[in-house]
């Protein structure tokens, strides 16, 4: 009986020491958190919420205002990204082909890294340069260029392309400065672009008309040797692929006839078609996260629609995603776009640990690692922060005017793995001054646990 006491006493001291060093914990992530964040003088007025979940023991180790609605900004590419892992599996799709005498049949699939120059290989391109006369489809692309609620007179900006069923370049023109001289990718835009042949001595800006694929080149200071300007896509007015028939027939050197088939009288690919791989999922999902792709996240939302139910239809993806995979979010989330770009999307710091949960428990944490960038990375939007973590934090940052987030995985002094989110919203500083306060609530963080 006496054994079954101590024993009893001793159980009970350990859950009072367990408890008190969790309060202990809890305490001092308040004070950090007070003093760094929630009372910081740059921050009064500012809308603030933090969430801080451990794994291990299933345990909400911080909490403010975790439960309340935020504008994400790019954090929103945390939820693309979970999009895509469980739905796109190990490889992008180029296209999906059929072929028959009169030619090739090409399915779009929306892969934006198509003619990319960041990527060395197009096996697409290789295919297609075996055949004589390629019929390009686009069936069933509902979503507008752009999305729900982005700022309309960002629409030459190299980090807002519009969306598309085959992307090609990355639907970018750019302008390249070599001895003076300016040369053009894709050429077929080099008649376009006024002021192409003047010489530059210094740097230079390109715009475009709103309404046309009509740039022009100016003088302008600074040391920049590259310039990247959207340019409109056939499904700005026709719906049609005839912009990206012409384009890659150039691609292709010539000899090769490209059709656009109308969408109007088009049907989805037949369950016989080939489909064409164009690279390792990973090699796509990385950047879109290290240096927070726009283009990349918007046409990989549409890959999964087009691979969960054959449309290119964003709104439906979305309303699929939230009533199945993400139906049991603590707070049901207002989610417009892939990118983050749109301030309609609103969700919670809550929300936020439970998709990285479930990222966390689906894959191995070495390839979420590779994923998300780290502190200190050269390229990563984290390149000049968490410096002294490289290694130890793979989060996504998010930024827009007066909005800035953090969310995503912590390995801590002790070596525990925790989940977190920070979302500041309607401060009235600079961004740099809010990811510094959110950067010394992390120091804290990683020290205490």
């Amino acid at each position: 009986m006496r054994s079954i006491v101590r024993i009893s006493k001793l159980t009970a001291l350990v859950f009072a020491v367990l408890q008190f060093s969790a309060c202990s914990v809890q305490r001092q992530l308040q004070k950090a958190a007070n003093e760094n964040i929630i009372n910081a003088n740059e921050l009064t007025g500012a809308h603030i919420g933090i969430h801080v979940y451990d794994p291990a023991s299933n345990t909400n180790l911080f909490s403010y205002q975790a439960n309340k609605y935020f504008v994400p900004a790019s954090n929103t590419k945390i939820v693309t990204c979970f999009a895509a892992l469980k739905y796109l599996g190990d490889s992008v799709a180029a296209a999906q082909l059929i072929s028959t005498d009169s030619g090739v049949h090409v399915y779009a699939t929306g892969d934006p890294t198509f003619l990319q120059p960041e990527y060395a290989s197009h096996p697409l391109l290789t295919v297609l340069k075996n055949t004589k006369h390629i019929y390009l489809h686009t069936p069933s692309f509902t979503a507008k260029p752009f999305g729900q609620g982005w700022s309309w007179d960002d629409y030459d900006a190299s980090y807002m392309p519009s969306r598309s069923a085959f992307p090609m370049y990355g639907n970018l023109v750019r302008v390249a400065k070599n001895a003076g001289q300016l040369t053009v990718t894709p050429l077929f835009f080099k008649d376009s672009i006024k002021g192409l042949n003047a010489t530059i001595n210094k740097s230079f800006s390109v715009s475009r008309q709103m309404a046309s694929n009509q740039f022009l080149v100016q003088p302008a200071s600074g040391s920049a040797t590259l310039q990247e300007v959207p340019y409109r896509t056939s499904n700005w007015t026709t719906n049609q692929l005839t912009l990206e028939s012409t384009l890659l027939a150039e691609a292709l050197g010539g000899g090769i006839k490209v059709t656009a088939v109308d969408p109007a009288t088009d049907k989805n690919a037949p369950a016989t078609a080939t489909t064409i791989y164009s690279r390792p999922l990973d090699s796509l999902l990385t950047p879109l996260m290290h240096r927070s792709d726009n283009f990349y996240a918007e046409q990989t939302l549409l890959m999964v629609g087009n691979k969960l139910h054959q449309s290119f239809d964003d709104k439906k993806t979305i309303a699929y995603l939230l009533a199945n995979d993400l139906a049991d979010l603590p707070q049901k989330p207002s989610w417009v776009d892939g990118s983050g770009l749109s301030r309609y999307n609103l969700f919670t710091p809550q929300d936020f640990t439970t998709i990285l949960d479930k990222m966390y428990k689906a894959y191995s944490f070495e390839r979420l690692q590779h994923i998300f960038p780290t502190g200190g990375e050269v390229g990563g939007t984290l390149s000049s922060n968490y410096k002294n973590l490289q290694g130890k934090i793979f989060a996504k940052t998010g930024t827009l005017s007066g909005q800035v987030a953090l969310s995503g995985y912590l390995v801590t002094k002790k070596g525990k793995t925790l989940l977190f989110s920070v979302l500041v919203n309607n401060h009235n500083t600079t961004a740099s001054a809010v990811r510094k306060a959110v950067e010394q609530f992390i120091q804290v963080l990683y020290n205490k646990n």
